[in-house]
Protein backbone atom coordinates (compact mmCIF):
# COMPACT_ATOMS: atom_id res chain seq x y z
CA UNK A 1 0.00 0.00 0.00
CA UNK A 2 2.85 2.35 0.83
CA UNK A 3 4.49 1.51 -2.48
CA UNK A 4 1.34 2.46 -4.36
CA UNK A 5 1.13 5.74 -2.47
CA UNK A 6 4.75 6.42 -3.34
CA UNK A 7 4.09 5.74 -7.01
CA UNK A 8 1.16 8.15 -6.93
CA UNK A 9 3.35 10.88 -5.43
CA UNK A 10 5.98 10.29 -8.11
CA UNK A 11 3.36 10.56 -10.86
CA UNK A 12 2.04 13.78 -9.36
CA UNK A 13 5.54 15.23 -9.08
CA UNK A 14 6.28 14.27 -12.68
CA UNK A 15 3.05 15.94 -13.85
CA UNK A 16 4.00 19.13 -12.01
CA UNK A 17 7.45 19.03 -13.59
CA UNK A 18 5.92 18.71 -17.08
CA UNK A 19 3.65 21.69 -16.41
CA UNK A 20 6.57 23.81 -15.24
CA UNK A 21 8.58 22.89 -18.32
CA UNK A 22 5.64 23.82 -20.53
CA UNK A 23 4.45 26.98 -18.77
CA UNK A 24 1.94 29.13 -20.65
CA UNK A 25 3.31 31.36 -23.39
CA UNK A 26 1.58 34.74 -23.63
CA UNK A 27 1.99 37.18 -26.51
CA UNK A 28 0.24 40.57 -26.42
CA UNK A 29 0.05 42.64 -29.63
CA UNK A 30 -1.35 46.12 -30.16
CA UNK A 31 -0.50 46.40 -33.87
CA UNK A 32 -2.26 43.34 -35.29
CA UNK A 33 -5.83 44.65 -34.98
CA UNK A 34 -6.99 48.22 -35.49
CA UNK A 35 -9.67 48.24 -32.80
CA UNK A 36 -8.51 45.76 -30.14
CA UNK A 37 -5.52 44.39 -28.28
CA UNK A 38 -4.74 40.81 -29.35
CA UNK A 39 -3.72 38.30 -26.66
CA UNK A 40 -2.42 34.87 -27.65
CA UNK A 41 -2.12 32.14 -24.99
CA UNK A 42 -0.45 28.78 -25.74
CA UNK A 43 -0.20 26.09 -23.06
CA UNK A 44 -0.49 22.37 -22.38
CA UNK A 45 -4.13 21.34 -22.51
CA UNK A 46 -5.89 19.99 -19.44
CA UNK A 47 -9.40 20.14 -18.09
CA UNK A 48 -10.33 23.64 -16.90
CA UNK A 49 -7.56 25.50 -18.74
CA UNK A 50 -9.94 27.53 -20.91
CA UNK A 51 -12.05 28.58 -17.92
CA UNK A 52 -8.98 29.73 -15.98
CA UNK A 53 -7.76 31.89 -18.88
CA UNK A 54 -11.20 33.43 -19.54
CA UNK A 55 -11.72 33.96 -15.81
CA UNK A 56 -8.44 35.86 -15.54
CA UNK A 57 -9.42 38.14 -18.43
CA UNK A 58 -12.91 38.72 -16.99
CA UNK A 59 -11.55 39.59 -13.54
CA UNK A 60 -9.27 42.18 -15.16
CA UNK A 61 -12.47 43.81 -16.55
CA UNK A 62 -11.40 43.20 -20.15
CA UNK A 63 -14.11 43.06 -22.82
CA UNK A 64 -13.61 40.16 -25.24
CA UNK A 65 -14.78 41.13 -28.73
CA UNK A 66 -13.44 38.08 -30.58
CA UNK A 67 -11.94 34.77 -29.54
CA UNK A 68 -10.57 31.65 -31.23
CA UNK A 69 -9.89 28.48 -29.23
CA UNK A 70 -8.33 25.16 -30.25
CA UNK A 71 -6.83 22.23 -28.34
CA UNK A 72 -5.63 19.76 -30.97
CA UNK A 73 -2.76 17.43 -30.11
CA UNK A 74 -2.80 18.10 -26.37
CA UNK A 75 -1.76 21.74 -26.85
CA UNK A 76 -4.14 24.55 -26.02
CA UNK A 77 -4.09 27.65 -28.26
CA UNK A 78 -6.24 30.75 -27.69
CA UNK A 79 -6.45 34.13 -29.37
CA UNK A 80 -8.49 36.88 -27.72
CA UNK A 81 -9.30 40.36 -29.04
CA UNK A 82 -9.89 42.55 -25.99
CA UNK A 83 -10.65 46.17 -25.13
CA UNK A 84 -11.28 48.11 -21.96
CA UNK A 85 -14.86 48.85 -20.88
CA UNK A 86 -14.78 51.98 -23.06
CA UNK A 87 -14.01 50.01 -26.22
CA UNK A 88 -10.39 51.16 -26.43
CA UNK A 89 -7.18 49.21 -26.84
CA UNK A 90 -5.16 48.37 -23.73
CA UNK A 91 -2.14 50.68 -23.94
CA UNK A 92 -1.19 51.15 -20.29
CA UNK A 93 2.06 49.23 -19.69
CA UNK A 94 1.10 48.47 -16.10
CA UNK A 95 -2.15 46.81 -17.18
CA UNK A 96 -0.41 44.91 -20.00
CA UNK A 97 2.18 43.58 -17.56
CA UNK A 98 -0.59 42.59 -15.16
CA UNK A 99 -2.38 40.68 -17.94
CA UNK A 100 0.80 38.87 -18.95
CA UNK A 101 1.67 37.98 -15.37
CA UNK A 102 -1.85 36.69 -14.63
CA UNK A 103 -1.94 34.47 -17.72
CA UNK A 104 1.60 33.12 -17.40
CA UNK A 105 1.11 32.00 -13.81
CA UNK A 106 0.99 28.24 -13.30
CA UNK A 107 -2.60 27.03 -13.62
CA UNK A 108 -2.71 25.74 -10.05
CA UNK A 109 -1.75 29.17 -8.75
CA UNK A 110 -4.17 31.30 -10.80
CA UNK A 111 -5.98 33.66 -8.47
CA UNK A 112 -8.80 36.00 -9.40
CA UNK A 113 -8.02 39.69 -9.51
CA UNK A 114 -10.50 41.08 -7.02
CA UNK A 115 -13.11 38.33 -6.95
CA UNK A 116 -11.25 35.75 -4.86
CA UNK A 117 -11.91 36.57 -1.21
CA UNK A 118 -9.52 34.79 1.16
CA UNK A 119 -9.92 36.82 4.37
CA UNK A 120 -10.35 34.72 7.49
CA UNK A 121 -11.92 37.70 9.23
CA UNK A 122 -15.22 37.07 7.39
CA UNK A 123 -17.90 34.43 7.70
CA UNK A 124 -19.24 33.13 4.40
CA UNK A 125 -23.03 32.79 4.00
CA UNK A 126 -24.45 31.15 0.86
CA UNK A 127 -28.19 31.18 0.17
CA UNK A 128 -30.48 29.83 -2.53
CA UNK A 129 -34.26 29.91 -2.58
CA UNK A 130 -37.36 31.03 -4.43
CA UNK A 131 -37.27 34.69 -5.38
CA UNK A 132 -40.10 36.99 -4.31
CA UNK A 133 -40.62 40.72 -3.72
CA UNK A 134 -38.93 41.89 -0.52
CA UNK A 135 -36.76 38.78 -0.06
CA UNK A 136 -33.44 40.64 -0.03
CA UNK A 137 -34.82 43.16 2.44
CA UNK A 138 -35.93 40.38 4.79
CA UNK A 139 -32.54 38.63 4.60
CA UNK A 140 -30.69 41.88 5.35
CA UNK A 141 -33.04 42.66 8.25
CA UNK A 142 -32.39 39.25 9.82
CA UNK A 143 -28.62 39.69 9.52
CA UNK A 144 -28.81 43.17 11.07
CA UNK A 145 -31.00 41.96 13.95
CA UNK A 146 -28.41 39.24 14.64
CA UNK A 147 -25.57 41.82 14.72
CA UNK A 148 -24.08 40.63 11.42
CA UNK A 149 -22.35 43.32 9.39
CA UNK A 150 -22.41 42.69 5.63
CA UNK A 151 -18.94 43.42 4.23
CA UNK A 152 -19.35 42.17 0.66
CA UNK A 153 -22.13 40.38 -1.18
CA UNK A 154 -23.40 39.50 -4.62
CA UNK A 155 -27.00 38.48 -5.31
CA UNK A 156 -28.53 37.07 -8.49
CA UNK A 157 -32.19 36.42 -9.29
CA UNK A 158 -33.29 34.53 -12.38
CA UNK A 159 -36.38 32.55 -13.35
CA UNK A 160 -37.98 32.81 -9.89
CA UNK A 161 -34.80 31.56 -8.18
CA UNK A 162 -32.36 33.60 -6.11
CA UNK A 163 -28.79 32.97 -4.97
CA UNK A 164 -26.53 35.03 -2.74
CA UNK A 165 -22.91 34.90 -1.59
CA UNK A 166 -22.50 37.10 1.48
CA UNK A 167 -19.46 37.88 3.63
CA UNK A 168 -20.35 39.02 7.15
CA UNK A 169 -18.54 39.91 10.35
CA UNK A 170 -19.60 40.21 13.97
CA UNK A 171 -20.72 43.80 14.49
CA UNK A 172 -19.13 44.04 17.94
CA UNK A 173 -15.70 42.61 17.07
CA UNK A 174 -15.38 43.21 13.33
CA UNK A 175 -14.14 39.64 12.87
CA UNK A 176 -15.58 36.32 11.75
CA UNK A 177 -18.46 34.85 13.75
CA UNK A 178 -17.22 31.80 15.67
CA UNK A 179 -19.90 31.19 18.30
CA UNK A 180 -21.64 27.90 17.30
CA UNK A 181 -24.90 29.00 18.91
CA UNK A 182 -25.01 32.26 16.97
CA UNK A 183 -24.10 30.49 13.71
CA UNK A 184 -26.89 27.97 14.27
CA UNK A 185 -29.40 30.74 14.97
CA UNK A 186 -28.36 32.65 11.84
CA UNK A 187 -28.81 29.54 9.72
CA UNK A 188 -32.20 28.74 11.23
CA UNK A 189 -33.68 32.21 10.80
CA UNK A 190 -32.36 32.63 7.26
CA UNK A 191 -33.84 29.26 6.32
CA UNK A 192 -37.23 30.36 7.65
CA UNK A 193 -37.06 33.56 5.59
CA UNK A 194 -36.14 31.67 2.42
CA UNK A 195 -38.73 28.94 2.91
CA UNK A 196 -41.76 31.18 2.37
CA UNK A 197 -45.34 29.92 2.20
CA UNK A 198 -46.40 27.23 -0.25
CA UNK A 199 -42.92 26.81 -1.72
CA UNK A 200 -42.32 23.20 -2.71
CA UNK A 201 -38.62 23.75 -3.38
CA UNK A 202 -36.29 23.47 -0.40
CA UNK A 203 -33.97 26.44 0.14
CA UNK A 204 -30.33 26.00 1.09
CA UNK A 205 -28.32 27.90 3.69
CA UNK A 206 -24.60 27.30 4.11
CA UNK A 207 -22.33 29.04 6.63
CA UNK A 208 -18.59 28.48 6.62
CA UNK A 209 -15.20 30.13 6.81
CA UNK A 210 -14.13 31.64 3.48
CA UNK A 211 -11.75 29.66 1.33
CA UNK A 212 -10.64 30.19 -2.23
CA UNK A 213 -13.92 31.17 -3.84
CA UNK A 214 -14.65 32.92 -7.11
CA UNK A 215 -17.97 34.65 -6.53
CA UNK A 216 -19.16 34.66 -10.15
CA UNK A 217 -18.43 30.99 -10.67
CA UNK A 218 -19.90 30.05 -7.31
CA UNK A 219 -23.16 31.85 -8.12
CA UNK A 220 -23.39 29.98 -11.43
CA UNK A 221 -22.94 26.70 -9.56
CA UNK A 222 -25.58 27.62 -6.99
CA UNK A 223 -28.14 28.68 -9.60
CA UNK A 224 -27.43 25.52 -11.59
CA UNK A 225 -27.95 23.41 -8.47
CA UNK A 226 -31.20 25.31 -7.84
CA UNK A 227 -32.27 24.33 -11.39
CA UNK A 228 -33.02 27.87 -12.50
CA UNK A 229 -32.78 26.63 -16.10
CA UNK A 230 -36.15 24.89 -15.75
CA UNK A 231 -39.15 26.91 -16.87
CA UNK A 232 -42.80 25.94 -16.26
CA UNK A 233 -44.54 24.71 -19.38
CA UNK A 234 -47.42 27.13 -18.77
CA UNK A 235 -45.16 30.15 -18.37
CA UNK A 236 -46.20 33.06 -20.59
CA UNK A 237 -42.91 34.83 -21.25
CA UNK A 238 -42.75 37.33 -24.10
CA UNK A 239 -39.12 38.29 -23.52
CA UNK A 240 -36.53 37.66 -26.22
CA UNK A 241 -34.36 34.76 -25.10
CA UNK A 242 -30.89 33.81 -26.37
CA UNK A 243 -30.98 31.53 -29.41
CA UNK A 244 -29.09 28.33 -28.57
CA UNK A 245 -28.74 25.26 -30.80
CA UNK A 246 -27.11 21.91 -30.05
CA UNK A 247 -26.26 19.74 -33.07
CA UNK A 248 -24.00 16.83 -34.03
CA UNK A 249 -20.67 16.85 -35.85
CA UNK A 250 -20.41 13.14 -36.69
CA UNK A 251 -17.19 13.45 -38.70
CA UNK A 252 -15.18 14.34 -35.58
CA UNK A 253 -17.44 13.01 -32.80
CA UNK A 254 -18.14 16.49 -31.47
CA UNK A 255 -21.32 18.18 -30.35
CA UNK A 256 -21.65 21.71 -31.72
CA UNK A 257 -23.20 24.35 -29.45
CA UNK A 258 -24.05 27.75 -30.92
CA UNK A 259 -25.52 30.74 -29.11
CA UNK A 260 -26.72 34.14 -30.36
CA UNK A 261 -27.53 36.87 -27.85
CA UNK A 262 -27.01 40.51 -26.96
CA UNK A 263 -23.36 41.13 -26.19
CA UNK A 264 -22.35 42.14 -22.68
CA UNK A 265 -19.29 41.97 -20.41
CA UNK A 266 -18.28 38.52 -19.08
CA UNK A 267 -20.51 36.70 -21.57
CA UNK A 268 -17.74 34.28 -22.60
CA UNK A 269 -16.89 33.54 -18.97
CA UNK A 270 -20.51 32.75 -18.11
CA UNK A 271 -20.87 30.32 -21.02
CA UNK A 272 -17.55 28.52 -20.51
CA UNK A 273 -18.15 28.34 -16.75
CA UNK A 274 -21.47 26.56 -17.29
CA UNK A 275 -20.05 24.11 -19.83
CA UNK A 276 -17.20 23.29 -17.43
CA UNK A 277 -19.54 22.78 -14.47
CA UNK A 278 -21.66 20.48 -16.63
CA UNK A 279 -18.53 18.36 -17.21
CA UNK A 280 -18.03 19.23 -20.88
CA UNK A 281 -14.68 19.93 -22.53
CA UNK A 282 -14.34 22.63 -25.18
CA UNK A 283 -11.98 21.48 -27.95
CA UNK A 284 -12.62 24.27 -30.45
CA UNK A 285 -14.52 27.52 -30.23
CA UNK A 286 -15.21 30.86 -31.87
CA UNK A 287 -16.67 34.04 -30.42
CA UNK A 288 -17.53 37.08 -32.50
CA UNK A 289 -19.32 40.28 -31.50
CA UNK A 290 -20.65 43.14 -33.61
CA UNK A 291 -23.23 45.88 -33.01
CA UNK A 292 -23.88 44.64 -29.47
CA UNK A 293 -24.70 41.16 -30.73
CA UNK A 294 -22.62 38.10 -29.87
CA UNK A 295 -22.20 34.79 -31.67
CA UNK A 296 -20.61 31.83 -29.86
CA UNK A 297 -19.75 28.42 -31.28
CA UNK A 298 -18.20 25.54 -29.35
CA UNK A 299 -17.19 21.99 -30.30
CA UNK A 300 -17.55 19.95 -27.13
CA UNK A 301 -17.44 16.45 -25.68
CA UNK A 302 -18.28 15.10 -22.26
CA UNK A 303 -15.33 14.40 -19.96
CA UNK A 304 -15.78 10.71 -20.78
CA UNK A 305 -14.86 11.52 -24.38
CA UNK A 306 -18.36 11.10 -25.83
CA UNK A 307 -20.54 13.71 -27.54
CA UNK A 308 -24.12 14.45 -26.49
CA UNK A 309 -25.97 11.21 -27.06
CA UNK A 310 -29.66 11.79 -26.30
CA UNK A 311 -32.39 14.32 -26.98
CA UNK A 312 -32.90 14.89 -23.25
CA UNK A 313 -29.22 15.74 -22.78
CA UNK A 314 -29.31 17.99 -25.83
CA UNK A 315 -32.31 19.88 -24.40
CA UNK A 316 -30.61 20.23 -21.02
CA UNK A 317 -27.45 21.72 -22.56
CA UNK A 318 -29.54 24.22 -24.50
CA UNK A 319 -31.54 25.28 -21.42
CA UNK A 320 -28.44 25.62 -19.23
CA UNK A 321 -26.59 27.79 -21.75
CA UNK A 322 -29.64 30.03 -22.09
CA UNK A 323 -29.82 30.38 -18.30
CA UNK A 324 -26.08 31.13 -18.06
CA UNK A 325 -26.43 33.97 -20.58
CA UNK A 326 -29.55 35.40 -18.92
CA UNK A 327 -28.41 35.38 -15.27
CA UNK A 328 -26.15 38.39 -15.61
CA UNK A 329 -28.22 40.10 -18.35
CA UNK A 330 -31.12 41.15 -16.16
CA UNK A 331 -33.00 44.15 -17.52
CA UNK A 332 -33.95 46.96 -15.20
CA UNK A 333 -32.90 50.31 -13.76
CA UNK A 334 -29.32 50.45 -12.50
CA UNK A 335 -29.03 52.22 -9.14
CA UNK A 336 -25.66 53.03 -7.59
CA UNK A 337 -25.38 53.98 -3.93
CA UNK A 338 -22.11 55.52 -2.75
CA UNK A 339 -21.86 56.88 0.77
CA UNK A 340 -20.19 56.52 4.16
CA UNK A 341 -20.60 53.01 5.50
CA UNK A 342 -22.32 52.31 8.80
CA UNK A 343 -23.90 49.30 10.46
CA UNK A 344 -27.40 48.64 9.11
CA UNK A 345 -26.93 50.67 5.91
CA UNK A 346 -27.75 47.74 3.63
CA UNK A 347 -30.81 46.82 5.67
CA UNK A 348 -32.10 50.41 5.50
CA UNK A 349 -31.39 50.62 1.75
CA UNK A 350 -33.17 47.40 0.84
CA UNK A 351 -36.09 48.33 3.11
CA UNK A 352 -36.54 51.63 1.26
CA UNK A 353 -36.47 49.81 -2.07
CA UNK A 354 -39.09 47.33 -0.84
CA UNK A 355 -41.36 50.03 0.60
CA UNK A 356 -41.32 51.80 -2.77
CA UNK A 357 -42.27 48.64 -4.65
CA UNK A 358 -38.87 47.86 -6.21
CA UNK A 359 -37.42 44.37 -6.63
CA UNK A 360 -33.63 43.93 -6.96
CA UNK A 361 -32.81 41.45 -9.72
CA UNK A 362 -29.07 41.73 -9.15
CA UNK A 363 -27.00 43.38 -6.48
CA UNK A 364 -23.30 43.90 -5.79
CA UNK A 365 -22.46 45.05 -2.27
CA UNK A 366 -18.97 46.24 -1.34
CA UNK A 367 -17.43 48.16 1.54
CA UNK A 368 -13.88 49.47 1.81
CA UNK A 369 -12.11 52.01 3.98
CA UNK A 370 -15.31 53.23 5.59
CA UNK A 371 -17.11 53.71 2.26
CA UNK A 372 -20.00 51.68 0.86
CA UNK A 373 -20.64 51.18 -2.84
CA UNK A 374 -23.82 49.24 -3.58
CA UNK A 375 -25.15 48.53 -7.07
CA UNK A 376 -28.69 47.32 -7.72
CA UNK A 377 -30.58 46.45 -10.89
CA UNK A 378 -34.26 46.88 -10.07
CA UNK A 379 -37.75 46.65 -11.56
CA UNK A 380 -41.18 47.07 -10.06
CA UNK A 381 -42.91 44.05 -8.52
CA UNK A 382 -44.33 43.06 -11.92
CA UNK A 383 -40.98 43.24 -13.67
CA UNK A 384 -41.85 46.51 -15.43
CA UNK A 385 -39.64 49.64 -15.70
CA UNK A 386 -39.41 51.90 -12.68
CA UNK A 387 -41.44 55.12 -12.73
CA UNK A 388 -39.56 58.47 -12.35
CA UNK A 389 -41.76 59.43 -9.40
CA UNK A 390 -40.54 56.34 -7.54
CA UNK A 391 -36.92 57.30 -8.10
CA UNK A 392 -37.62 60.80 -6.81
CA UNK A 393 -39.19 59.44 -3.62
CA UNK A 394 -36.26 57.11 -3.02
CA UNK A 395 -33.76 59.90 -3.55
CA UNK A 396 -35.63 62.01 -1.05
CA UNK A 397 -35.12 59.30 1.56
CA UNK A 398 -31.53 58.39 0.71
CA UNK A 399 -30.13 61.72 -0.48
CA UNK A 400 -29.86 63.19 -3.96
CA UNK A 401 -26.08 62.88 -4.18
CA UNK A 402 -25.96 59.44 -2.57
CA UNK A 403 -28.10 57.56 -5.12
CA UNK A 404 -27.45 57.76 -8.86
CA UNK A 405 -29.18 56.07 -11.79
CA UNK A 406 -27.23 54.60 -14.69
CA UNK A 407 -29.21 53.99 -17.88
CA UNK A 408 -26.87 55.05 -20.68
CA UNK A 409 -25.92 51.58 -21.86
CA UNK A 410 -29.53 50.34 -21.76
CA UNK A 411 -30.74 53.27 -23.84
CA UNK A 412 -27.90 52.72 -26.30
CA UNK A 413 -28.85 49.09 -26.78
CA UNK A 414 -32.52 49.90 -27.22
CA UNK A 415 -31.79 52.68 -29.70
CA UNK A 416 -29.94 50.22 -31.94
CA UNK A 417 -33.19 48.30 -32.33
CA UNK A 418 -34.99 51.40 -33.63
CA UNK A 419 -34.19 51.60 -37.32
CA UNK A 420 -36.46 54.44 -38.42
CA UNK A 421 -35.28 58.00 -37.69
CA UNK A 422 -38.67 59.31 -36.57
CA UNK A 423 -38.95 56.40 -34.11
CA UNK A 424 -35.47 57.19 -32.81
CA UNK A 425 -36.49 60.78 -32.17
CA UNK A 426 -39.70 59.68 -30.48
CA UNK A 427 -37.70 57.33 -28.27
CA UNK A 428 -35.48 60.10 -27.01
CA UNK A 429 -38.35 62.54 -26.60
CA UNK A 430 -40.27 59.96 -24.55
CA UNK A 431 -37.25 59.37 -22.32
CA UNK A 432 -36.94 63.11 -21.87
CA UNK A 433 -40.63 63.32 -21.02
CA UNK A 434 -40.08 60.81 -18.20
CA UNK A 435 -37.44 63.08 -16.72
CA UNK A 436 -39.67 66.12 -17.25
CA UNK A 437 -42.38 64.42 -15.18
CA UNK A 438 -39.84 64.00 -12.43
CA UNK A 439 -38.88 67.67 -12.71
CA UNK A 440 -42.51 68.74 -12.42
CA UNK A 441 -42.99 66.63 -9.30
CA UNK A 442 -39.96 68.26 -7.70
CA UNK A 443 -41.03 71.74 -8.80
CA UNK A 444 -44.44 71.31 -7.16
CA UNK A 445 -42.67 70.80 -3.86
CA UNK A 446 -40.62 73.97 -4.47
CA UNK A 447 -37.33 72.12 -4.40
CA UNK A 448 -35.28 70.83 -7.27
CA UNK A 449 -32.05 69.01 -7.86
CA UNK A 450 -30.58 68.96 -11.37
CA UNK A 451 -29.21 65.49 -12.05
CA UNK A 452 -27.09 64.05 -14.81
CA UNK A 453 -30.11 61.93 -15.78
CA UNK A 454 -32.17 65.00 -16.59
CA UNK A 455 -29.64 66.65 -18.87
CA UNK A 456 -28.62 63.41 -20.60
CA UNK A 457 -32.26 62.53 -21.35
CA UNK A 458 -33.59 65.96 -22.32
CA UNK A 459 -31.08 68.47 -23.68
CA UNK A 460 -28.71 65.75 -24.85
CA UNK A 461 -31.49 63.90 -26.63
CA UNK A 462 -32.18 66.88 -28.92
CA UNK A 463 -28.61 66.99 -30.13
CA UNK A 464 -28.47 63.19 -30.45
CA UNK A 465 -31.53 63.19 -32.70
CA UNK A 466 -30.13 66.12 -34.69
CA UNK A 467 -26.69 64.70 -35.41
CA UNK A 468 -27.21 60.93 -35.44
CA UNK A 469 -30.61 60.43 -37.02
CA UNK A 470 -31.36 60.63 -40.70
CA UNK A 471 -34.62 62.46 -40.26
CA UNK A 472 -35.41 65.65 -42.13
CA UNK A 473 -34.24 68.79 -40.30
CA UNK A 474 -37.79 70.11 -39.95
CA UNK A 475 -38.78 66.97 -38.02
CA UNK A 476 -35.88 67.42 -35.61
CA UNK A 477 -36.76 71.11 -35.25
CA UNK A 478 -40.40 70.36 -34.44
CA UNK A 479 -39.45 67.78 -31.83
CA UNK A 480 -36.94 70.17 -30.28
CA UNK A 481 -39.43 73.05 -30.10
CA UNK A 482 -42.04 70.78 -28.53
CA UNK A 483 -39.64 69.65 -25.86
CA UNK A 484 -38.50 73.18 -25.07
CA UNK A 485 -42.13 74.29 -24.75
CA UNK A 486 -42.69 71.61 -22.14
CA UNK A 487 -39.53 72.65 -20.35
CA UNK A 488 -40.66 76.25 -20.31
CA UNK A 489 -43.69 75.22 -18.26
CA UNK A 490 -41.39 74.73 -15.28
CA UNK A 491 -40.85 77.51 -12.80
CA UNK A 492 -37.16 78.05 -13.51
CA UNK A 493 -36.76 80.96 -11.09
CA UNK A 494 -38.00 78.75 -8.25
CA UNK A 495 -35.81 75.94 -9.50
CA UNK A 496 -32.60 77.92 -9.39
CA UNK A 497 -33.53 79.65 -6.15
CA UNK A 498 -33.84 76.38 -4.28
CA UNK A 499 -30.68 74.62 -5.54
Amino acid sequence: MDDRDGDGDDDDAYAKLVRRMNSPRVVIENHVCEHATVIQVDTVYRQGTLLEVVQALADLNLVITKAYMSSDGGWFMNVFHVTDDGGNKIRDEGILNCIEKALETDAYMVKSMGKMLLSKDHTLVELTGTDRPGLLSEVCAVLTDLSCNVVNAEIWAHNARAAAVIHVTDQSTGTAIEDPGQLSLIKELLYNVLKGLGDYRTPTVSISSPGEIHIGRRLHQMMFAARDFERPLSEDDNSVRPSVTVSDCPDRDYTVVTARSIDRPKLLFDTVCTLTDMQYLVFHGTVNTSSDEAYQEYYIRHVDGLPVSSEAERQRVMECIQAAIERRATEGLHLELFTDDHFGLLSDTTRILRENGLCPKRAEISTKNGKAKHNFIVTDVSGNPVEPKTIYLIRQQMGQTVLQTLQKRQNKLLLKELHFPIVQIAFWVCNSERMIVEMKIINEKRQICFTNDFFSHSIGSIFYALFFSQAAPWIVLCCSVTMLMVLSDLNWSTAFATT
